[in-house]
């Protein structure tokens, strides 16, 4: 069985100075594009900590899979830092690995709100969060209902650790893939994760089902550029917090169209209309 983390190491391998990156095709998000959670996740892999840290990335263009992509890292004070940047030398993905403060290392403790079925999303054959024909995906299933964006995830065994916890893989994919829906269903459109920012607080053992939750009443649009929403999202395993992330959803204009017309083949149509009303009629 092929695992997230044998994957993750198997992208990378070093050219002179720097590092070469190829993503898996197993490692998509949207259409031919890497998930934005998965190049967090190589981040996370290569700064090869366990303490409590902020896991960020600032994503430019799109992240192409199968490709050789240059990756340079730097260490600035305690953080390690990384640049992305595909054959022409255009940047990417800039992100950073650092320490999180002493005040938020353990995350707090409380219970999930919004416990209910709700409406499902979409669904993809190929996504590395909610695929059905992902073998290394985690298969998630999302809903939403008027208070919020969530799901409840039951680790899958190539997501497990060899000390028994779970990887940060599947924290920074499920808190990317609820910040896109909630992007989604404030704006209808459809877009992309730019900004993203995971704390990761403690590292939960696998066998704990992983709960998270983005509260719609949270997501802002900035002043200056409506298309962009800022959202916040949870994740938990049991009554204790082991991510947060704040996560800013761009909308690109005709990618909802595009994606549509793929999601109609294999989800009910209602479900679609739900999200994307003017898309799916």
């Amino acid at each position: 069985m092929t695992t997230i983390d044998a994957t993750l190491r198997h992208a990378l391998e070093i050219s002179g100075p720097d590092l070469i990156l190829t993503l898996d095709p197993a490692l998509q998000g949207l259409p031919e594009t890497a998930h934005g959670g998965a190049v967090l996740a190589v981040f996370d892999t290569l700064s090869g900590t366990t303490a409590p840290r902020e896991v960020s990335g600032i994503y430019r263009r799109r992240v192409p899979l199968g490709l050789p992509l240059t990756l340079v890292r730097a260490l600035e004070d305690s953080a390690d830092t990384f640049v992305l940047s595909d054959q022409a030398g255009s940047v990417l993905v800039d992100g950073r690995v650092s320490p999180l403060p002493p005040a938020t290392d353990n995350g707090t403790l409380g219970s999930a709100d919004g416990n209910g079925v709700g409406h499902p999303l979409p669904i993809s054959r190929t996504c590395f969060a909610c695929g059905t024909d992902n073998a290394l995906g985690l298969r998630a299933r999302l809903a939403f209902d008027a208070d919020s964006v969530r799901a409840t995830w039951q680790p899958r065994a190539p997501f497990r650790r060899a000390d028994g916890s779970l990887a940060p893989a599947a924290l920074t994919t499920l808190l990317d893939e609820a910040a896109f829906w909630l992007g989604a269903l404030a704006t209808g459109e459809s877009g992309m994760t730019t900004e993203l920012r995971v704390s990761l607080h403690r590292p939960p053992p696998f066998e704990a089902p992983i709960t998270v939750t983005g509260h719609r009443a949270s997501v802002r649009a900035r002043n200056e550029d409506p298309r962009y929403q800022e959202t916040e999202i949870v994740a938990r395993a049991g009554d204790h917090v082991v991510a947060t992330a704040r996560i800013t959803f761009v909308v690109v204009r005709g990618a909802a169209r595009r994606l549509v017309a793929g999601m109609l083949a294999i989800n009910d149509p209602e479900c679609v209309r739900r999200v994307f009303p003017a898309y799916a009629r």
